[in-house]
């Protein structure tokens, strides 16, 4: 594995590809930010790998790199926006953070996006909510990934949801799932690495079990748990889609092409916690949740159990402080595609 390179360093470089691709500053910054705090959570398919990928729907017009997401109704507790076709991180932030602004005054706050478009990582969202005493959850629906049960075409996306909470003296809880067996990141991963998968991931196009990660990519990714991660997706669809009036099922477009207007949806929500209970003793029963998982006897060869977000959090302190290895095959593509647009990588 490559040197370790710091994170600041990574992310000003992140930052600087999208400048000069007419991206405002701001936006950049939290877009760098996003892909390199996947890295540092130790989710590389989500992470700087994927720069270059965004970089082309920007350049097709596909995504606008100046949309600004604007509320458009809603009443009461429930907000709607409209995304503009822009950054979806741009979007899920503002979505988000009204979310928590309209819990600070009803308890509970909910935000209904269309229009929007992919956004990386969901727990990077749903994390301001904890940081601000809420419960976060944020969906979203993808393209088409894998079939309904028991079919041979991608019909359904990976359609991710996460949940954050705050959790006293430790990191937040975070949740942070696709709906198939794996994100499709982690195929084009894999396929980058050089890797094999396991054959429990994919099907190939003739809906043959494979463990080329290039054939799975141009087949049908499974869904996790069989039957139930399929119709889990369908529901995140309905939600993040059918519910806010934008794209759904085949009518999404994903971030592996460069053209196509996205047409992704998202539900973004927020719960006050003290409008239900004390925010301290909520933390203090987590902590105590969080040490009654972690006190279980474990099974031969087990030497820690984890809560939701815990190895997260530690990726994050290690990375921080060591830097980030990335791929060789990443960091030439990198390097490769900086050039183009003028710009020296620093590594």
């Amino acid at each position: 594995m490559p040197t370790p390179i710091p994170h600041d360093v990574l992310r000003g470089f992140a930052a600087e590809c999208y400048c000069r691709m007419g991206v405002p500053e701001e936006a950049a910054a939290l877009l760098a930010d996003t892909l390199v705090q996947a890295d540092l959570w130790g989710h590389q398919s989500h992470g700087l790998m994927r720069i270059f990928w965004y970089a082309a729907r920007l350049r097709s017009g596909a995504m606008s790199a100046t949309a600004e997401p604007q509320i458009d109704g809603g009443f009461g507790a429930i907000a709607t926006m409209e995304g503009g076709g822009g950054i979806g991180q741009v979007v899920a932030k503002v979505a988000m953070q009204r979310a928590i602004s309209i819990a600070q005054d009803h308890g509970i706050g909910a935000v209904a996006v269309r229009n929007s478009g992919h956004f990386g990582t969901a727990m990077y969202f749903t994390r301001m909510a904890a940081d601000a005493g809420c419960i976060g959850f944020l969906s979203t629906n993808a393209s088409p990934a894998m079939a309904p049960w028991g079919g041979m075409e991608k019909r359904v996306g990976n359609n991710p949801w996460s949940w954050s909470a705050p959790a006293g003296r430790h990191a937040p809880m975070m949740l942070d799932i696709a709906n198939t067996a794996v994100a499709r990141g982690k195929l084009y991963l894999a396929r980058q690495r050089g890797e094999v998968i396991p054959d429990t991931w994919a099907i190939d196009a003739k809906g043959n079990a494979t463990v080329d990660p290039a054939a799975g990519i141009a087949g049908t990714i499974l869904p996790m748990a069989g039957h139930k991660g399929y119709a889990v997706s369908v529901i995140m669809d309905m939600l993040s889609g059918v519910l806010t009036g934008s794209r759904f099922g085949p009518g999404v477009t994903g971030p592996y092409v460069p053209d196509g207007i996205s047409g992704v949806g998202h539900l973004a929500l927020a719960i006050n916690i003290n409008a239900c209970r004390p925010l301290p003793e909520f933390e203090a029963d987590m902590e105590a949740m969080i040490a009654g998982l972690k006190s279980t006897p474990r099974q031969p060869g087990v030497e820690e159990i984890f809560y939701p977000g815990e190895l997260e959090a530690r990726s994050d302190a290690l990375l921080r402080s060591q830097g980030i290895s990335l791929p060789e095959d990443t960091l030439d593509d990198l390097r490769q595609e900086a050039a183009k647009i003028g710009l020296t990588a620093p590594f």
